[in-house]
């Protein structure tokens, strides 16, 4: 089966219907949001995990992750493998370390575990199809693209700055004879200042080429 990895967005109160709240799902390789309505206990146990909030007594969800835990046994992965009448259906991929075990489940349930196993969550591509929309990017994502785009040019022109020798440290190699050129060279490898000995190297071989 084709799989989808697919990263956990946020949720939020629904619009639509009352007392629920929208989960949403986002294609981690791609723009395709899948948007889910889930319970209100549902929404708390996979709000709580994003956060990061820890509850002073184990909810459900927690303590079935220390029930699985106390057998050695881990969920590996989860599958939303089906889209029928607006419902989803997942699966719970557990393993003990010598067997492979699939479980049925409610997609918000699933949702939490995975959560809490931190594994990953995947899909169909023919659920993206019909289920995934494609959202204009916030402001917040766009000033988060705009940062990621000034930072890769910011380390861009560092790398650039790097390579290119500062102009008075080339006209002073120029000034120094060939001499003068092989003992910079012998003190610049000594005291491992590569980027120095290397630019002295260089104009060496320009002074040999015209001979």
């Amino acid at each position: 089966m084709n799989k989808v990895k697919l990263n956990v967005l946020g949720i939020s109160y629904s619009q639509t219907q009352t007392g629920a709240y929208a989960l949403v799902l986002g294609e981690e390789n791609g723009q395709h949001r899948i948007p889910i309505i889930v319970g209100a206990y549902e929404a708390q146990a996979i709000a709580i995990q994003l956060e990061g909030l820890n509850p002073p007594r184990p909810m459900t969800h927690d303590l079935f992750v220390n029930f699985a835990r106390a057998f050695k046994i881990e969920l590996t992965e989860v599958i939303i493998y089906k889209l029928e009448e607006g419902i989803f259906y997942s699966r719970l991929i557990c393993n003990d370390g010598t067997n492979t075990l699939t479980i049925d489940s409610r997609t918000s349930d699933a949702i939490a575990l995975a959560l809490r196993f931190k594994c990953p969550i995947y899909t169909t591509p023919e659920i993206i199809e019909k289920a995934g929309i494609i959202l204009e990017p916030t402001e917040k994502e766009k000033t988060i693209e705009k940062e990621k785009t000034i930072e890769k040019e910011k380390q861009e022109v560092e790398k650039q700055e790097l390579k290119t020798p500062p102009a008075e440290e080339v006209d002073e190699l120029k000034l120094m004879t060939l001499e003068e050129l092989n003992a910079a060279l012998e003190k610049a490898i000594e005291e491992e200042a590569y980027e120095r000995a290397s630019l002295i190297r260089d104009e060496i071989k320009k002074r040999n080429k015209k001979k």
